[in-house]
């Protein structure tokens, strides 16, 4: 069985990274090559147990040893190191964008860092993830936050309260923000989330505008339920705050998008059980309870539903399923049992090569505003989901 990865916290970062620069030091000292060594975030080393319904890191790391080719990597991640255990002794947060240049200024006022200058910040963010990868704990413990929005949340019955660095609470009541929604930032663990009444389900719409559609229709007012718009591939924000979501308020999850290899693969994937690339931190991202509410294969013929065959010419699309194919193959997820019918779609999805979007369902009766939130809640009454 699969273990939970340990979460390494705050507190502990300043006395890992003295242990691992003392470590590179003596290694020099004794004239042996220093190596770091970082978990591998890739399909490769990803394991999948269904009992806990995300993936997580196994046992392959990546070995950075001293050498010409490898000593600008070493030396960089010292550097941005420093500037990172600076930040959390002051209490200072930054974006990847600004520790970008926060580099570039140390490189300014000091010219013996010069060959330690980053060129693009795509160079220095390699390098915070590197750090995250090596002490395996999460990008918001070393005080760098990303510029991410939990998905536009949608409610009359949620109400949120929000733990503020000064100790005080903020409270949110989201039947109170008329036609705007909540957007909870990228630390939803601050957040502790009630209900004025029993909230009956989650609906996450992989449109933003749809979903912001829906609710302009009425949603929320007919029904007690929680909508949020998933802005295409979720963030970190939008895995985190769904995550909240379900172990807080123990109410179903359904996820309402595209039926394609893309949105099978890298959204609704990435949303129930995390990626590779952030295997450090899926624990705490990702909502193994949300079910795949549609567009079902057979939801085309029973609701004759626009539907439209995969372009020969549409690089992305072939791309996507033959990633499909490769997924089938090797990614732990969709190879487990559990998500058996899931796979099925995907194997639906590569013999016809065909593709329908959520927005098909506003085709069944296009002078009744209302037709796809009826079939959205029928199929969530009758159980129409995976």
């Amino acid at each position: 069985m699969s273990k939970k990865p340990k979460r390494v916290l705050q507190e502990d970062i300043p006395e890992i990274a003295l242990s691992l620069c003392e470590g590179l030091l003596k290694d020099l000292e004794r004239a042996k090559r220093p190596l770091i060594q970082a978990t591998k975030c890739s399909l490769d080393n990803s394991n999948y147990d269904p009992r806990l319904g995300y993936l997580t890191p196994g046992n392959k790391k990546v070995k950075t040893e001293l050498n010409v080719a490898s000593v600008k990597k070493m030396s960089r991640t010292i550097f941005m190191l420093e500037i990172l255990l600076r930040n959390i002794q002051a209490g200072n947060v930054n974006t990847k964008r600004e520790l970008y240049y926060m580099s570039k200024g140390e490189v300014k006022h000091n010219s013996l860092l010069k060959p330690l200058d980053f060129a693009e910040q795509q160079e220095s963010d390699s390098i915070v993830d590197f750090i995250c990868e090596i002490i395996e704990c999460y990008r918001e413990e070393l005080n760098c936050y990303a510029n991410d929005r939990g998905g536009q949340t949608y409610s009359k019955q949620l109400v949120v309260e929000e733990q503020l660095p000064d100790g005080t609470t903020a409270t949110i009541d989201l039947s109170t923000l008329g036609t705007s929604p909540f957007q909870p930032k990228n630390r939803p663990q601050n957040l502790k989330l009630s209900s004025r009444k029993k909230i009956d389900f989650c609906l996450i719409v992989e449109s933003e505008g749809t979903a912001n559609t829906l609710v302009a229709n009425g949603f929320t007012k007919r029904h007690n339920s929680i909508v949020v718009g998933a802005q295409g591939v979720p963030s970190n924000a939008v895995r985190g705050w769904l995550k909240r979501i379900q172990d807080q308020l123990k109410i179903p999850l359904f996820f309402f998008g595209d039926l394609d290899a893309y949105t099978m693969q890298n959204i609704y994937r990435t949303l129930k059980a995390g990626s590779a690339a952030s295997l450090i931190r899926n624990s705490d991202f990702s909502a193994p309870e949300v079910k795949f509410l549609g567009v079902l294969p057979e939801d085309i013929k029973k609701y004759d539903l626009h539907d439209y065959p995969v372009k020969e010419n549409d690089a992305g699309e072939f791309r996507s399923l033959k990633k499909a194919k490769d997924a089938l193959e090797n990614d732990p997820f969709f190879q487990s049992r559990k998500n058996k019918g899931l796979a099925d779609i995907l194997r639906w999805l590569l013999e016809n090569k065909r593709r329908c979007e959520q927005q098909a369902y506003f085709t069944v009766d296009p002078r009744d505003p209302t037709m796809p939130e009826k079939i959205i809640v029928e199929k969530i009454e009758r159980g129409d989901f995976i």
